[in-house]
């Protein structure tokens, strides 16, 4: 077997084993789509219509208490309420504690069936799954808890008055005992909130609180994917350190006494931010920039509550003086362009909340150029192929050196046969003269499995932009691919739509063995790659070359259409690519005889007599 093929076999086997690890035993799971607007259930232990306590407020400073306030979901649907209404938010802002506990995403919807609803993203206490966010302020010294607004107070709001970008909100509660609270809300276009929290101190005496924001869920989200590629949980960012909590190890915190609860607390000194994040959607609390915060991540057992907490510097506030305090909260869409704008105008590493993974070095400008390609083609399948033909490109000089030592390689056969015949069993001769021959003609062996080696952290690279970032979701590219996210839908079971049946359910035996059109094409695409070169003369090693191909179409056939769209594509170029190699060191690639004799049925034994 000559060194070439030798060097084919060897990598296409680590990529399969390394392949067939991680996706094989460890499949992404395919949970059904839910209907976010189903009616509310009740669940054992979980009494979403009954007593609960929304958050406790956290202790601000030495010697505050923190709030138990406990409010009936009756009491929130019975509160006034502040329509929220722009060009891709739909949602409202109870005025029991001033919660923006209703949010709608316009422009995304749960399945793309005709009619689907759209994305909920916040929900009210009383729902199913309720997830808000609130502020308030800690009471300090010379305060106690009636003398603050905190998670279940009654504000004041305008009647008629809708959330727009153009028109802010304002709420204001009177304590009672000198102190004037006000709250003015505002959205930009796209999914970032600005909160504004002002008191005045028209009492007599010296007061000091603390404002906090709050972003609190009840149970884990309905559709958790539990896939170990994806993180799902708390995303906090403190000082230039990313820190990512999965919804499962919360309650392994140890109990805080100054929180009264499990939690884990970081205090920030300059830039961060803390939030809840999903597979395509984020909420998240954001100071501004500069600002010192005690961050916050707890979970409160007893009404499986999980919260996250920002909680500003203790504010000492005069007789007659006001203070305001200003943050924001991002809740909506993980839009790559959305947030790298923000990161922009000065969230710190904002675009570090979308889970890039440990091949981060690779992942983040991967898909910034996949971006810029759709954005100048308009089509995200045609940018993937698109992005294949760069990253080949890239490579070239290192497949071009690749391939001319594989065809010196060639060259030297002959003289590599007579060294065999003079060592004879003599291993450690054929070694030295084997090395003293490559050192000569100037030929690493080992050359050619570079390029597809380094194919490997690209290919699981693209795995993860195209499972993680939201602009693969629902991106349709040609004909029956209307999700790039998604297993090709087609399948040989209805001959790929000929036949008036449906296909099998995605993720079931079925579906695995009924491919669709493009693992077909992936199967083909890398079998005439191997036709480039004669099959090897060894049974064993044909036998490998033979099945090789096969088993990774009906391998890779449940994975993302986008992914199966790269790997085509490469295989096309690299066939290109090496044909024309080839033909410039003066081989002419046999593929049809090759085809020929690959298919050819071999006499037996008994017919040579």
């Amino acid at each position: 077997m000559d060194d070439q093929n030798k060097n084919l076999i060897l990598a296409t086997a680590l990529s399969f084993v390394v392949i067939l690890i991680w996706f094989v035993l460890f499949p992404p799971p395919e949970p059904e789509p839910t209907d976010p607007n189903a009616p509310t259930q009740s669940e054992a232990g979980v009494t979403p219509g009954g007593e609960t306590r929304v958050a406790d407020t956290p202790a601000a400073a030495p010697g505050t208490t923190p709030a138990t306030e406990e409010t009936a979901a009756d009491e929130a649907s019975d509160a006034a309420r502040i329509a929220i209404e722009t060009a891709r938010l739909s949602g409202s802002i109870s005025a029991l504690g001033g919660r923006i506990d209703t949010l709608a995403l316009k422009d995304y919807r749960v399945t793309l069936d005709e009619g689907a609803p759209i994305v909920d993203l916040l929900k009210p206490v009383g729902s199913q799954g309720a997830y808000y966010a609130l502020y308030g302020w800690a009471p300090g010294q010379g305060l106690n808890l009636d003398d603050v607004p905190g998670p279940n107070t009654e504000w004041q709001v305008s009647e008629g008055v809708t959330l727009t970008e153009d028109t802010p909100v304002t709420l204001t509660w009177d304590s009672g005992n000198g102190l004037l609270f006000t709250r003015e809300i505002a959205v930009d276009e796209n999914y970032m909130f600005t909160v504004t929290q002002k008191v005045a101190n028209s009492g007599a005496g010296t007061v000091s609180m603390a404002p906090y924001g709050i972003l609190a869920r009840h149970g884990e989200p309905q559709d958790l994917k539990n896939f170990f590629i994806l993180h799902e949980g708390v995303v906090a960012m403190a000082d230039g350190e990313l820190a990512e909590i999965d919804y499962a190890d919360m309650p392994d915190f140890d109990v805080d006494p100054a929180e009264g609860a499990r939690a884990e607390v970081t205090q920030v000194s300059e830039n961060g931010w803390i939030g809840f994040t999903e597979h395509y959607w984020m909420a998240t609390l954001i100071p501004q920039p500069g600002s010192a915060f005690k961050s916050v991540a707890k979970y409160d057992a007893r009404r499986d509550i999980y919260q996250t907490e920002a909680v500003l510097p203790t504010r000492q506030l005069a007789a007659g003086e006001e203070v305001a305090v200003t943050t924001q909260l991002f809740a909506g869409a993980k839009e790559w362009e959305a947030i790298r704008n923000y990161e922009k105008g000065g969230v710190d590493r904002f675009l570090d909340s979308i889970d890039w993974g440990w091949f981060f070095f690779l992942t983040k400008p991967i898909f910034a150029v996949l971006h810029w390609l759709n954005a100048m083609i308009g089509n995200m399948g045609w940018a993937i192929i698109g992005l294949t033909i760069l990253i080949k490109a890239l490579l070239f000089p290192l497949a071009y050196k690749s391939y001319a030592s594989m065809a010196k390689m060639k060259e030297l056969q002959p003289e590599m046969e007579k060294i065999k015949e003079r060592a004879g069993e003599d291993r450690q001769k054929l070694q030295q003269e084997m090395m003293a021959l490559y050192k000569k003609e100037k030929v690493n062996p080992a050359s050619g499995c570079l390029p597809i080696l380094l194919q490997i952290p690209i290919f699981f690279s693209l795995y993860k932009v195209i499972f993680v970032t939201l602009e693969l979701r629902h991106a349709p590219w040609i004909g029956w691919i209307k999700d790039l996210s998604a297993p090709d839908p087609s399948s040989l079971y209805n001959l790929w739509g000929v036949l008036p049946w449906g296909t099998p359910e995605p993720g079931s035996i079925l579906a695995l063995i009924f491919i669709g059109i493009l693992p077909l094409l992936l199967g083909i695409s890398m079998w005439l790659q191997q036709k480039l070169n004669p099959a090897p003369t060894d049974p064993t090693q044909q036998m490998i070359f033979a099945w090789m191909p096969w088993v990774f179409m009906f391998m890779l056939g449940s994975f993302a259409s986008g992914l199966v769209v790269y790997w085509i594509a490469n295989n096309t170029i690299t066939f290109i690519q090496q044909y024309l190699i080839m033909r410039s060191h003066g081989y002419k690639p046999d593929v049809f005889g090759n085809i020929k004799s690959s298919i050819k049925r071999k006499p037996r034994e008994a017919d040579k007599k």
